[in-house]
């Protein structure tokens, strides 16, 4: 039974509108298609001091892939590096797992710091309205309480769904959040009347065997148009997805290795997961592409490339497509 929970907000000593800055609306927009793809170019304002000289906060392309004759079958995919993301699915904007304060250090820096090599310079501030916050996992890199704690000061009653195992790090700061075990749903419903779905799914066991897992989430359109499935260690219950269905699966396919023990899996493994949920895209993420430093960082190594990884899915699934996002691009997938 999923736990919802009221909680009253504390002082917590752990470590809206928001501004004008619309991420989804494009000043400018213009396109060409040719068939079912179509590449378009829009660009959005921000204060000229926040730019930088690589990929910034600022959005200056989109692909469409699929249909472009709407927007409410549409879902708009922006990776923002590591393991955050922005999903605009008919029209309900979802924060995913969002780093966008500080570094990634786990509260150990000698062990580990790690900061985006890209969207440096995209802030709280530079979010659009946003209508839900997923956490998949219950560890920092997932459930970050630098970013987590300020959000919490400007969005102190957003709509969470969450892994019960985040519940000791969410409670003192939010007031309105949903814990889902795997198999459990919810329902988001945005300002402008559209409803999605979100499912969890069973992720990692990040302890004893006996601990329960983390959160994958399946998250469907309005009349289940277009689903979309995540989670960012490509660690799945093949059982319980065998009996879903996702056009869309985000997943690492590089893998990241320990001696003796995968943090991350891909490649192989991220090839099975499209295959069992027939999956059209594929949108790869590089969770471990980051300016990293400390004793863990130098002992951590990646393997298998995007391409050897779009060489092993075309033997399975030679009619999926392979979409690699850019840090700060909105990439547009509609239904056929």
């Amino acid at each position: 039974m999923a736990l919802h929970c009221n909680y009253l907000p504390s002082n917590p000593f752990r470590t809206r509108p928001f501004s004008h800055f619309t991420l989804f609306s494009p000043t400018h927009l213009s396109s060409c298609c040719k068939g079912p793809i179509c590449i378009s170019s829009s660009s959005l304002k921000l204060p000229k001091k926040r730019l930088h000289k690589g990929v910034s906060a600022v959005v200056s392309e989109e692909t469409a892939v699929g249909s472009s004759s709407g927007t409410n079958d549409a879902i708009k995919l922006t990776y923002l590096e590591g393991n955050s993301w922005l999903w605009e699915v008919s029209g309900i904007n979802l924060l995913v797992d969002p780093i966008l304060v500080g570094n990634l250090d786990f509260g150990i820096p000698w062990l580990y710091d790690a900061a985006k090599k890209l969207i440096k310079n995209f802030q709280l501030n530079d979010l659009p309205e946003v209508d839900s916050l997923l956490i998949t996992q219950s560890l920092d890199d997932h459930c970050h309480l630098k970013t987590l704690k300020p959000l919490s000061e400007k969005l102190p009653n957003i709509r969470i769904i969450a892994t019960p195992n985040a519940q000791p790090l969410l409670d003192p700061l939010f007031c309105n959040v949903t814990y889902l075990e795997p198999g459990e749903n919810a329902e988001i419903e945005g300002k402008n009347g559209s409803k999605v779905r979100v499912q969890a799914t069973a992720g990692p066991v990040l302890g004893p065997p006996w601990q329960r897992p983390e959160n994958g989430y399946l998250v469907s359109s309005p009349q289940g148009q277009m689903t979309l499935y995540y989670e960012p260690h490509c660690v799945y219950d093949k059982n319980f997805l065998e009996k879903e269905h996702a056009d869309i699966v985000i997943t690492p396919v590089i893998k990241q290795l320990l001696p003796k023990f995968t943090l991350v899996y891909g490649q192989e493994d991220a090839v099975k997961l499209a295959k069992l949920l027939h999956a059209k895209f594929i949108v790869p993420m590089k969770n471990g592409d980051l300016d990293a430093k400390g004793l863990l960082a130098s002992i951590i190594r990646s393997e298998g490339t995007i391409e050897s990884f779009k060489e092993l899915l075309a033997k399975e699934l030679p009619d999926s497509r392979v979409l690699e996002p850019t840090p700060g691009v909105p990439l547009q997938i509609s239904a056929p």
